[in-house]
């Protein structure tokens, strides 16, 4: 099985190509940016796939983050990965930001619980943890550094994502044993891939998962309406989910 993931979830865009069973993505690219997914996105997911032979026909699924992150970064991701898939006849999987930042250092054993935490601002951090072989403990939430310490109960905690540092903070000021792992604001394109191969289309739909009401109105339904073309000549235009 071959996949293509997109990420515009967090201050990032990036996408990759792999192979089901491969050590490595055939080809994989990653901007950081906190504004202008929209417009980065397509040429970036354009020069990716011309590094693939078969093209877009070639792909048999695709992997989108779906949250939580930014409202129109989000959606951005879900119109590009929906047209894709549509036009090239392939199945679609949403993955959580949370679980894809969480899953490399899930591969190494560790004797504590694995936390993922995005900064959501104003003392508050989207997370979720997990367990012994990535075991769920803690689903995705929104909540205050008190009230998710509280939740993690009392450690060892490794943690990773841009919420991190203000968990670690709490943490030890309530005596727990605490290692940040990394603060990257966004997931490494390769386990978004991973995780969308793992994946089971009907237990990972492709819908935004939001976490807390939006600031702002949905966007234009022209953010997803760019049109695609697989190597065969397909072409179509997907509206922004609704």
């Amino acid at each position: 099985m071959r996949i293509l993931a997109i990420d515009t979830a967090l201050p990032a865009v990036s996408a990759c190509v792999l192979d089901q069973d491969a050590a490595a993505p055939i080809a994989a690219e990653s901007i950081e940016m906190e504004r202008g997914h929209a417009e980065a996105l397509l040429p970036l997911i354009s020069r990716v796939m011309g590094k693939v032979e078969g093209g877009f026909s070639s792909l048999n699924r695709v992997a989108v983050t779906v949250g939580p992150g930014s409202f129109t970064g989000i959606r951005i991701g879900l119109a590009a990965g929906q047209a894709i898939a549509l036009a090239c006849k392939a199945e679609i999987v949403g993955v959580s930001t949370l679980a894809a930042l969480a899953a490399p250092l899930i591969l190494d054993p560790f004797d504590g619980v694995v936390a993922a935490a995005i900064d959501a601002r104003h003392g508050k951090v989207y997370i979720a943890a997990f367990g012994p072989a990535g075991r769920p403990l803690l689903s995705p939430r929104r909540a205050g550094a008190h009230e998710a310490l509280r939740a993690l109960g009392s450690g060892p905690l490794l943690l990773i994502g841009s919420g991190a540092p203000l968990l670690a903070k709490e943490a030890r000021a309530r005596g727990v044993a605490v290692k940040i792992a990394s603060e990257q604001a966004a997931p490494d394109i390769a386990f978004v891939a991973r995780l969308g191969l793992a994946a089971q289309p009907d237990a990972a739909p492709a819908r935004p998962l939001y976490l807390k009401e939006p600031y702002v109105a949905a966007p234009d339904a022209a953010i997803g309406a760019e049109i695609l073309h697989d190597a065969a000549g397909a072409s179509v235009a997907v509206p922004a989910q609704a």
